[in-house]
């Protein structure tokens, strides 16, 4: 039986574009989506910027379900599924609904429904609070409203692994369709800007005042931001008989936890090393056929050290070779949904080989020594690409994508 899975198609909401197409130009281009932050008030905290999704019309996506009663991380959602479908070509009508299915990730759910709830405790109109609450703020809500939106009855899940979410949905939608029990899966991850993200990592002195600058040896830390990244994945027989155009193949997957801290990662890097082993081990990779290598890159001081350190664990001499890039220098940190972005990139990479840069990297840290592609777009042959995510709790997850050989 052939268990080939793959990339049909993509649906992105970012800082710098929505749509595979804007976006991909922009990332190419260094565009960078980070700014003032303009959907409250900053002025209590000692920094102003984050990554936010701009002009987002809603009502343009969701089709079936009222825009207005939804949170704002499902209506990214709901949008990055239709483009994706879009993207892929996919008439819905002709699915089994019952065996397409959804699989989600994120890091915080609906945070502006609980700020929204917090507000009214405050001033003591919780009464303005009503029982759509309860079927708003749970996270299983983004994956169970893409469903709802799309008529999707398959396999539904929702996986709130933080800053890897995104890159275990992809996991999650793999071993379904592996396994049979779905004939295409909508994975990816969606998060929303909000005041409790902003304030948690302003407060943990992890948010940097001007911009993300991923293993450069100024680096002051991430950039909060928000948006969804989705993928049609769907098995390859399906894909071809349809004649579907095909990103990437979704060779494999690797996932660890370090074991080691709530918020600080191993440090030797060990459960990053782990899960990069792992997802080459599951697609039958070698280290020297890695090609391109979407960075976790957050533009932390620690986070950049130990990834670097990971790398060259795994790779050796070989790390030198292989380019790294973090498009969080322009797109921030979108939480649960970067490494579905950052999936995304990796399909786009292989399908046009060409790797997006790492902006803002000026001046080189000589503890990240590797080959960041800093600040400019690069041609390259990328036959298969390594998409890292690391998260807190010390959860890791890697994906290994590959170009279309058959």
């Amino acid at each position: 039986m052939d268990h080939r899975i793959v990339i049909t198609g993509i649906g992105v909401v970012t800082p710098i574009g929505t749509g595979v197409e804007e976006f991909w130009r922009n990332l190419l281009d260094g565009r960078s989506g980070i700014a003032p932050v303009e959907s409250f008030d900053t002025s209590g905290y000692n920094v102003h910027r984050g990554a936010e999704v701009k002009e987002f019309n809603a009502e343009k996506y969701t089709l079936n379900l009222d825009a207005a009663h939804l949170g704002r991380a499902s209506q990214f959602a709901i949008a990055a599924a239709r483009l994706a479908l879009a993207d892929a070509g996919v008439d819905i009508g002709s699915l089994d609904r019952k065996r397409a299915g959804v699989s989600m990730g994120t890091t915080s759910g609906e945070p502006r429904e609980v700020e929204r709830f917090d507000d009214s405790y405050v001033s003591k109109n919780l009464d303005r609070i009503g029982s759509e609450f309860l079927a708003l703020y749970p996270c299983h809500m983004i994956a169970a409203h893409v469903a709802s939106e799309l008529n999707f009855a398959g396999a539904n899940t929702m996986i709130p692994t933080a800053c890897a979410a995104g890159n275990y949905a992809i996991a999650h939608a793999l071993d379904v369709l592996r396994a049979e029990r779905a004939d295409l899966m909508l994975a990816g991850g969606s998060d929303a800007f909000s005041r409790i993200t902003f304030t948690g990592f302003a407060r943990l002195g992890a948010v940097a005042p001007e911009a993300c600058q991923p293993f450069d040896r100024l680096r002051k830390g991430m950039i909060p931001g928000e948006g969804a990244g989705v993928l049609v994945l769907e098995p390859f027989e399906r894909a071809r008989r349809r004649g579907a155009r095909i990103y990437a193949e979704v060779g494999g997957y690797g996932l660890s936890c370090d074991a080691h801290h709530m918020t600080a990662a191993h440090p030797q890097g060990d459960g990053a090393e782990r899960a990069m082993r792992q997802a080459l081990a599951d697609s039958g990779t070698h280290t020297e056929e890695v090609s391109y290598i979407s960075a976790h890159g957050t533009g932390t001081a620690t986070n950049d050290r130990l990834e670097t350190i990971a790398v060259k664990r795994l790779f050796k001499d070989a790390a030198y070779r292989i380019p790294i890039s973090s498009v969080k220098s322009m797109l921030g940190h979108t939480m649960g949904a970067a490494s579905a972005i950052e999936a995304a990139v990796c399909a786009l990479a292989v399908f046009n080989d060409r790797v997006p840069p790492t902006i803002n990297l000026n001046e080189p840290d000589p503890e990240c020594d590797l080959d960041y592609v800093p600040n400019f777009a690069r041609e390259l042959r990328v036959n298969v690409a390594m998409n890292n995510a690391y998260a807190f709790g010390g959860n890791n997850a890697s994906l290994i994508l590959r170009k279309r050989s058959y």
